[in-house]
């Protein structure tokens, strides 16, 4: 199972966004999103929630529980 950590990292490199708009888009710090992406903080599951609307993609894709990426409906 890969860590959320890296798959936060990943979905934001595919969507070519940098880690500052990526904070912007969460209403947080550029620091903050970083801590996120390093696993110094945890996300609050209301970021998890705006990145899997962002990015089109089922939290349980970002949090590595599920290799699929698109929501069931």
């Amino acid at each position: 199972m890969r860590e959320y950590q890296s798959i936060l990292r990943d979905l934001r490199e595919d969507h070519d966004y940098t880690q500052e708009e990526v904070a912007h888009i969460l209403g947080t710090s550029q620091t903050m999103y970083a801590r996120y992406e390093r696993g110094a903080s945890e996300m609050p599951i209301r970021h998890l929630i705006t990145l899997s609307k962002e990015y089109k993609v089922s939290t349980d894709f970002i949090l590595g529980l599920s290799k699929k990426k698109k929501p069931s409906r």
